[in-house]
């Protein structure tokens, strides 16, 4: 067992299992073929209501912080619409939370708050968020927040 906990890969898969975007930290799946077998392999067993017994050695709480940090890191960046269409047209943003979340493997961030304010001080993603101002991509972020604790 690692002392630190790392993340081997991030995949964002579209409801029919199919790669939008991804990001491997390891060496774990060399090819691209292998890569597109894993990902068959997540989505079918995310499709099971019980996978418990397949995964004995990740650390479910982590996993699901980080999974949870990148979903609503997107979900903020794309303002809750997210689609693939949607996805595919803002990857860089996409990619770049990615980037903010994990490097080489390292969990950095989980607070999607924090990862969209990184995100969005990038002076090139800057343009991509013309038609919202820093300040409402916070405001955005904060009501998304308050949902989410009142669940």
């Amino acid at each position: 067992m690692e002392l630190c906990p790392c993340v081997k890969n991030i995949l964002l898969l579209d409801f029919e299992g199919k790669r939008v975007a991804s990001k491997y930290f390891c060496d774990d799946w060399p090819t691209n073929g292998a890569k597109e077998a894993f990902e068959k392999a997540v989505f079918n067993k995310t499709q099971k209501t019980n996978a418990r017994s397949e995964g004995e050695e990740e650390n479910e709480v982590i996993l699901a912080t980080v999974l949870q940090g990148f979903f609503d890191a997107v979900g903020l960046l794309l303002r809750d619409n997210v689609e693939k269409r949607e996805a595919l047209e803002y990857l860089d943003l996409i990619l770049l939370c990615i980037d903010e979340i994990v490097d080489g493997g390292i969990i950095l961030e989980t607070d999607a708050n924090v990862i969209v304010g990184k995100v969005a001080s990038h002076s090139t993603v800057a343009e991509g968020l013309s038609e919202q101002t820093f300040s409402q991509a916070l405001a955005t972020a904060r009501e998304h927040l308050a949902r989410s604790l009142l669940k």
